[in-house]
């Protein structure tokens, strides 16, 4: 490199020529030419492969193991190591294992797949993906699926904890999201999720569950899908999962319940809204909601046992003793479930997450009751009322074996009363020691008025009727008469 740039020197500074330079500096004229022509040191360069006998003639069997690798599971694909046992083992190969690495590492040196600068126009697209995240809620460590929305023109995220990542959550999660939004976004992004998708075809092809297009009937969103294994096609949404446990869940949450970590994340959400400067024009470029929300349930068909009970994932909930015998449908919430008879919902629960459980609700036996009055000695949706209900029913059956009968009407009352307004009367009934039904019901018209009976109203035709005040001197008038 230093000869290089004395030529150079002596011919383009000093004006040497190049016969006199080759003489004077001892180099022939063709590298004093060549010299001139580059400033670049020489370089040797290979001009055909170098030969290789000992590793040759299995080039051919190491790229059919790799090949067959791109079809093989990720993690059960050969390694450099793997590879030098199966040529050792199989074809009683000589040479040493870090030849056959250094071949690996050669082969496997590929072009990396390039990715293209994407935009989108504002209330073009939604990106939508699930995350993980710990929390303590009632004191409780526990698991929390975070649903989250970005808009990929403007970057305003949503996100929203669920117990799980079952369909109802999925659609909730898109009902509370465009509802914060104010609009729906025209595409709506996702991975290969079983909640959308039921099997994946060739290409862009997708069978979609009869759920999820119900969902995108409603808000009239159109869905796209990422290749399978390239989540990085979403890759807007892909790091805001990180993003909310870095910035929102640390240290971890200590909530009362769900709703309570909800509103904390949802806090986060309005403020970094309003950092958004495209916010606005998005907001504008968003569909319109429909007039009327999305039921975010699935629904299925259920048989009433003769204990008036249905099944769903391992509990049992409680409907009113005429369904016995009757198939009804189901609907299940995030947070609760519906029993419906045609058009009619018969009955309400909160959701259990449980295995096992029975969930009763003491009305919907009251009939059976009302027939056999002798199973409130054991019923089991006695046991589910406050502990005044137990208590009174003890007092009536230590006073008269024939107590319990006593104690149906009071049970009755539950017909037209919620049980903490009879439970509260009864408390009030067994301080005065006067534990009939009639009391009962009034202490509870006494104790709150909304419940009192409205008085008959009298008719126009008889408002002005006038009753006139009695007269005793008609009376020995008529005496007079009988002694006549």
């Amino acid at each position: 490199m230093a000869d290089i740039e004395v030529i150079r020197k002596k011919v383009l500074v000093e004006g040497w020529s190049i016969r006199e330079t080759a003489q004077r500096l001892g180099h022939s004229r063709k590298t004093i030419r060549k010299a001139l022509s580059t400033s670049e040191p020489p370089r040797y360069h290979l001009q055909k492969s170098r030969p290789a006998p000992v590793t040759g003639s299995f080039l051919s069997i190491i790229d059919a193991w790799l090949s067959a690798d791109t079809a093989a599971p990720k993690k059960q694909r050969h390694t450099a190591h793997r590879i030098y046992q199966r040529l050792v083992e199989e074809y009683g190969f000589t040479g040493g294992e870090s030849t056959i690495r250094r071949v690996v590492r050669e082969r496997k040196q590929t072009v990396k797949e390039p990715f293209i600068p994407l935009e989108a126009t504002p209330g073009e697209q939604a990106q939508i993906d699930w995350g993980t995240a710990q929390a303590e809620i009632n004191g409780i460590p526990v698991t929390i699926h975070l649903f989250c929305l970005r808009l990929r023109a403007s970057g305003v995220s949503f996100v929203c904890a669920y117990p799980h990542e079952r369909m109802e959550a999925f659609l909730d999660g898109h009902r509370r999201a465009f509802e914060w939004l104010g609009g729906v976004p025209t595409t709506c992004l996702y991975d290969n999720l079983k909640s959308a998708v039921l099997r994946v075809g060739k290409g862009i092809e997708r069978e979609e569950q009869e759920t999820f297009r119900s969902l995108r009937t409603h808000y009239l969103f159109d869905s796209a899908f990422c290749r399978p294994g390239k989540g990085n096609e979403k890759g807007a949404v892909e790091n805001l999962v990180g993003t909310i446990r870095r910035n929102v869940l640390v240290p971890v949450p200590k909530v009362g319940s769900l709703e309570d970590l909800n509103r904390l994340l949802l806090d986060w959400c309005e403020k970094e809204r309003s950092r958004h400067p495209l916010w606005e024009s998005e907001k504008a470029a968003l569909r319109p909601l429909p007039a009327y929300s999305f039921s975010c349930s699935t629904l299925r068909p259920v048989k009433v046992c003769r204990l008036s009970l249905v099944s769903f994932e391992g509990n049992r909930y409680s409907v009113p003793t005429q369904f016995v015998g009757r198939t009804l449908f189901l609907r299940s919430f995030v947070d609760h479930v519906e029993l419906v008879d045609k058009d009619q919902i018969v009955a309400v629960h909160p959701r259990c997450y449980g295995r096992g459980e029975t969930i009763l609700k003491t009305e919907h036996y009251l009939e059976a009751i009302a027939r056999k009055p002798r199973s409130v000695n054991h019923a089991a949706a006695i046991h589910r009322l406050p502990e005044v209900f137990l208590r009174v029913r003890d007092q009536l059956a230590r006073k008269s074996p024939s107590g319990y009968r006593e104690f149906v009407p009071i049970l009755l009352l539950l017909r037209e009363h919620s049980s903490e307004e009879v439970a509260a009367a009864l408390e009030l009934a067994e301080e005065m020691d006067m534990l009939r039904a009639d009391v009962v019901r009034q202490l509870i018209w006494g104790t709150t008025p909304e419940h009192r009976p409205n008085p008959t109203p009298i008719p126009e035709s008889l408002q002005q009727y006038q009753i006139q005040p009695a007269n005793p001197d008609r009376y020995n008038a008529l005496l007079e008469e009988a002694a006549l």
